[in-house]
């Protein structure tokens, strides 16, 4: 049931990661565009503004698929020379940290959201782009990473508390450069 889980929701983070690739993909378009148009003397303008947006909101929703697909860094010293058992705790305690700190993120994250919509801000720059625009996405992205941190903990907490520590270090565990590249 826990395989399956995990199974389901690198689904949903791979579909979300195919979205926010398109999402790049266009505004790489926008930019390069924009800069064919500056060549003939005309311009969007605004496409640093826009880019930077989207860099945010990319970043935000790509760091669920990120630790899902175990690209987080980590440092593994005391990790490496423990045993199985070990592992899947240290794996556990590395989890639970980012869960909570990206829960904190995200809760940070709305007092802005909520600012911008109550304020009614703009962006003082040539769009004015209404700020609750960029940060609402931007906040969504952040609550997604954190919910898909603590499901993907109590899942692996799941299977240590199951004894299957192999399937919990596959689930959320680091591994060497060496065995990256196998």
């Amino acid at each position: 049931m826990t395989d399956r889980f995990l199974t389901r929701l690198r689904a949903l983070n791979r579909a979300v990661a195919v979205l926010i690739g398109i999402m790049l993909l266009a505004c790489a378009g926008f930019v390069l565009l924009d800069i064919v148009l500056r060549q003939l003397g005309s311009s969007f303008g605004g496409t640093d503004e826009v880019s930077g947006y989207v860099m945010a909101i990319a970043t935000s929703w790509g760091m669920g698929y990120a630790m899902l697909e175990l690209g987080h860094v980590r440092i593994d010293i005391l990790r490496s020379r423990a045993g199985p058992k070990g592992r899947s705790l240290f794996d556990l305690a590395s989890l639970m940290i980012l869960a909570g700190t990206v829960s904190v993120i995200a809760l940070r994250c709305w007092p802005v959201v909520e600012r911008s919509i109550t304020n009614m801000s703009r962006a003082n720059t040539a769009l004015e782009t209404p700020l609750w625009l960029v940060q609402l996405p931007w906040f969504v992205g952040w609550v997604w990473f954190a919910l898909m941190a603590w499901l993907t903990f109590v899942t692996a907490l799941l299977m240590v508390l199951q004894g299957r520590f192999d399937a919990s270090e596959a689930a959320i565990g680091v591994f060497a450069e060496e065995e990256a590249f196998q």
